[in-house]
């Protein structure tokens, strides 16, 4: 079978277009679930945030191309940001979405444990994590892409095991039970929290040795790693009247 360019074919027939990639890279702080945003050093939108991202270059794939600039713009080390879990979220192709040219975006949504304040690299001034309800306007359509993210994520915690992305290697069930509270916005009975992530099975996985003192005046905590499910059955849905 012919793999070759058929014959007549033009390629400059057709009009050019860029892909670029770009992230919404979250994380929790303390009670407050953050993103990651980079000040613009070129124009267009010079001195604007954005999402971090650039374009796709033409020998590797988008999601290359997003790991990739995930530690250039933010000066992550290339290992840290490859370890990170990434998940498309989806195409952006609206024909005057970037004033430079015809300019295609695939945006990811990544999910990351607390890191070490980032740094700008690349085009990108600076680097810095923000609250992801209080980003005020960003550069491009951004601002469409980070509320598309957090509805994404907000949904797939009801369904998948995905708030495990958000801890440590190693976590108790108060810490996991801070992810869906700041994520959702809502308190949790924590009794009711603990008795369903238990029984889901395979959500997470008894860590073996002493437990942990978590600073408050109660016992020490178990501690638990992510299991090896990635689906809840039966899901963990958010409280009725909080979407």
């Amino acid at each position: 079978m012919s793999t070759g360019v058929p014959a007549g074919y033009d390629p400059y027939a057709f009009e050019p277009f860029a892909v670029t990639v770009d992230l919404a890279v979250f994380t929790v702080h303390a009670t407050r679930l953050d993103v990651l945003l980079v000040e613009r050093g070129e124009d267009p939108y010079k001195g604007c945030w954005a999402l971090p991202g650039g374009f796709v270059r033409p020998h590797e794939s988008a999601e290359d191309a997003a790991r990739r600039e995930l530690a250039e713009e933010t000066g992550l080390t290339p290992d840290t940001a490859s370890a990170l879990h990434l998940e498309q979220l989806r195409t952006y192709s609206d024909p005057d979405r970037d004033p430079r040219m015809r300019v295609v975006s695939v945006a990811y949504a990544a999910l990351v444990p607390d890191l070490p304040e980032p740094r700008g690299g690349g085009d990108a001034a600076s680097a810095r994590w923000w609250d992801a309800g209080a980003t005020g306007p960003l550069a491009f359509d951004h601002d469409r892409i980070l509320a598309d993210a957090y509805d994404r994520i907000g949904a797939k915690l009801e369904y998948t095991c995905l708030a495990t992305a958000f801890c440590p290697p190693e976590f108790t069930l108060g810490e996991l039970q801070q992810v869906y509270e700041t994520v959702w916005g809502v308190t949790l009975d924590r009794p009711n929290f603990r008795r369903k992530v238990l029984a889901t099975p395979g959500f997470v996985q008894a860590v073996e040795g002493p437990p942990r003192r978590t600073g408050g005046r109660g016992k020490p905590a178990a501690l638990y790693r992510a299991g090896a499910a990635t689906a809840l059955h039966p899901p963990l849905l958010r409280p009725e009247g909080h979407f």
